[in-house]
């Protein structure tokens, strides 16, 4: 990817056990297309999910028995483009958190499973560019767009400390808030001049603190009653947010948390 990327959210990858459910789950929800098994990726069981526009909204990695064995549960993971992913681990473990794995796969890219000091996980990853397109750019995050994810938000044991950390470590910014109530301010973090997310104080019924990704859907009402039709949970919402769209938080078939964002069709 180009260098422009550094600091995006470049990819985001559902982990789960049954890859087969989920394709009809998230295609139904949000109108994707899970694929088939990419054979090319060895014995490693990997699909990729690819929007009506025909371009790619992340993946798919299938959980084996021997990974969930291990501890692996199903989960959305965002990835951030870093320049240099040493130097991203080495600024995680001084900040008290923890590197889980560094991988290196041919033609994709090197990147690392982290955790911050309050257990939030993400993938660091300085990805290869396309063969012939050393400029390209990843759109899988868009503020605007169905089908993209439209919008990253942590919650937090320590809003402040992570402000801090994520700002310094991938040149982030944070601007303007919201006032939740107990909960305390919302406050929206900034990419260059797109904003891209919020962090929160992690609330009480969260199990630790986390990153959710929120997904842009065409219709809000048609996206949750898709939910609740293929065995997922309506957890909150759906909730008008500023600009007057709706948003909604909810679990899949297997548990795993994502929100949805999008208009309410009269």
């Amino acid at each position: 990817m180009a260098d422009s990327d550094t600091g995006a959210f470049i990819w985001y990858e559902l982990m789960t056990p049954d890859p087969d459910a989920a394709k009809m789950f998230y295609d139904a929800v949000i109108g994707w297309d899970i694929g088939p098994r990419d054979v090319g990726n060895g014995n490693m069981d990997y699909r990729m999910i690819r929007r009506s526009d025909g371009g790619m909204a992340g993946g798919v990695l299938v959980l084996s028995q021997e990974m969930q064995d291990g501890g692996a549960l199903p989960a959305w993971y965002g990835y951030v483009h870093v320049a240099d992913v040493d130097a991203a681990k080495q600024a995680f473990e001084a900040a008290g958190g923890t590197v889980h794995f560094d991988q290196t796969m041919d033609g994709v890219g090197r990147m690392a499973l982290v955790t911050d000091a309050q257990g939030a996980p993400l993938y660091v990853m300085t990805p290869n560019p396309p063969e012939g397109d050393p400029d390209a750019k990843s759109d899988v995050f868009d503020y605007e767009k169905a089908q993209h994810v439209r919008w990253n938000e942590l919650s937090t044991t320590d809003q402040d400390g992570a402000i801090a950390f994520y700002t310094g470590l991938f040149g982030w910014r944070q601007e303007g808030a919201m006032p939740m109530g107990e909960l305390g301010d919302y406050k929206f973090l900034y990419r260059g001049e797109g904003m891209i997310g919020a962090v929160m104080a992690k609330p009480p019924s969260m199990p630790q603190s986390n990153w959710v990704y929120s997904i842009g859907v065409d219709d809000i009402d048609r996206a949750t009653a898709a939910v609740s039709a293929g065995a997922g949970a309506l957890i909150e919402g759906p909730h008008q947010i500023p600009g007057g769209e709706y948003s909604a938080v909810c679990t899949d078939p297997h548990g795993v948390a994502f929100g949805l964002v999008g208009p309410r069709k009269e």
